[in-house]
């Protein structure tokens, strides 16, 4: 049984018509907010209790809480020489240790900013049922304990200072089974008296199995959810994988009615982001984790995706990639319709690393210069040329090969079209997919976004070759804005 929640929003004492009901016939005629579509770039946070061992072992760093409890684990090992046996100390036990003393929202929203950020998703709720914000479900929340702080409300408040859109995420839908390891051992999740953190810890992984207590998990889940839509406004709320089992449904056709409804009350557009098949396209935006789409999508759609290799959360040993990774990543995406919410890991004491701030103020450095050929922007009838192969899929970010100056770019926005070079020519640019005698593509002029260089170029059959320049403004890639004749 579904919790009901009120599908008709007050509006000055009185109860007024909403334009969404909870099914996919009605949740299909959603519509994309143009804020999303010409945003491009977001940051997506993972800050929380987790950030304390910072230590990721086999996986990530912010799936400590289920490894430490996994027999046999680098994790499990790691935790009993550094901490002691799970019985004796929990995860639990890190929480007064998560003090965030140096927490500076208004200072993170400042850096995002810099980095050319337009909107900002903090993690408000991981696995680990430790919800970074003030909330009346749990008394296992950042508010309450750790820093003792409204982790959540402060950052929603610091982003929209800045003009930025403050979305945030929920990954509580994996706390079903996420302590279930601690069941067979010897540790704390067995204590009743921690019940109300561990939580079901049931077994099953990534299956949902009909179990007793799995309806008043899913309802505690939607009540959560919308205590969080309620108190923050969100502009987007990104869900994780584990939603998309069958037993959710209804709770997502609930829920989303209730947020898109609530986004119209706002007179805001909202933006759900969901995984594989969650929601039916039409219903929501599609995201993709460290990966991407192998060609434009009609819909907008989002990648999300890490400074680091191997983890979200921070750890001791970030694999960071480089700015040059990065910055290319986002043009690709950005052809494809796309945009990308790149992820950093603050350490538990509120710190954002110095590596981590370097590569975001090597981006913002970057769309100073060549924003103009991302935000705002859609797709060419192309997204691009060249002869680095464009993989599709999640997870592919170990796997996608350096591109070349001969790799190219396309986005338009106002009738220009900009073409833009994923790695700074060594020689003469040619741009194969502009060869003469097209209608409409007969180029007019050609600028260097951040240049005053004079540029020589010829157009031909073989395409459109620019000389190159003496010196370019950008180091990483750089772009050709280009304008048609008119017909």
């Amino acid at each position: 049984m579904v919790l009901s929640v009120s599908l008709a929003v007050p509006a000055n004492g009185q109860m007024v018509k909403v334009p969404f009901d909870p099914s996919w016939t009605s949740l299909k005629k959603y519509t994309i907010p143009e804020w999303f579509k010409d945003a491009k770039f977001g940051i997506f946070i993972h800050w929380g209790v987790y950030s304390v061992p910072a230590y990721g072992g086999e996986s990530y760093g912010e799936w400590y809480p289920y490894n430490m409890y996994r027999k046999g684990t680098k994790v499990y090992e790691y935790h009993i020489k550094h901490f002691g046996p799970q019985d004796k100390f929990g995860y639990k036990d890190f929480i007064p240790l998560f003090k965030g003393e140096h927490f500076d929202p208004v200072a993170w929203a400042k850096l995002f900013k810099k980095a050319g950020a337009k909107y900002v998703v903090p993690v408000a709720e991981h696995h680990d049922g430790f919800a970074m914000y003030k909330t009346s479900l749990s008394k296992w929340n950042a508010y309450d304990m750790g820093p003792k702080r409204d982790v959540i409300g402060e950052l929603a408040k610091a982003i929209r200072s800045q003009g930025m859109v403050f979305g945030l995420s929920s990954h509580r839908a994996e706390h079903w089974f996420y302590f279930y390891n601690g069941r067979l051992i010897h540790s704390d999740v067995n204590d009743p008296k921690y019940q109300d953190f561990y939580g079901p810890a049931q077994e099953g992984g990534y299956d949902f199995p009909n179990h007793p207590e799995s309806t008043v998990f899913l309802n505690d889940w939607l009540l959560r959810c919308t205590e969080l839509v309620d108190r923050y406004h969100p502009q987007l709320f990104y869900f994780d994988e584990w939603i998309m089992r069958p037993r959710f449904v209804p709770y997502l056709k609930t829920f989303a009615s209730y947020y898109y409804n609530h986004g119209a009350q706002w007179g805001k557009g909202v933006v759900i982001n969901y995984k594989y098949t969650a929601f039916p396209k039409q219903a929501a935006v599609l995201d993709i984790e460290r990966g991407k789409e192998i060609g434009i999508r009609k819909l907008a759609w989002q990648s999300d995706d890490s400074v680091a290799y191997n983890s979200w959360g921070y750890v001791k040993d970030m694999h960071y990639k480089s700015a040059q990774f990065l910055i290319n990543e986002l043009i690709d995406i950005v052809s494809k319709n796309g945009n990308l919410l790149l992820n950093v890991g603050p350490k538990s004491d509120g710190t954002i690393p110095k590596e981590q701030v370097e590569l975001l103020l090597e981006i913002g450095k970057w769309l100073k210069i060549n924003g103009e050929a991302i935000y705002g922007t859609r797709p060419w009838r192309i997204f691009g040329e060249g002869p680095t192969k464009s993989l599709g899929g999640d997870h592919i970010d170990r796997k996608t090969p350096p591109f070349t100056p001969q790799d190219i770019r396309f986005t338009t926005k106002n009738g220009k079209l900009y073409a833009i070079v994923m790695a700074v020519p060594l020689g003469a640019t040619v741009i194969h997919s502009l060869p003469a005698g097209i209608k409409g593509e007969k180029v007019d002029r050609i600028s260097l976004l951040g240049s005053r260089a004079k540029l020589k170029w010829v157009q031909d059959a073989n395409g459109l070759t620019i000389q190159p320049v003496k010196k370019y403004p950008c180091k990483y890639a750089v772009t050709f804005k280009i304008t048609f004749t008119k017909k």
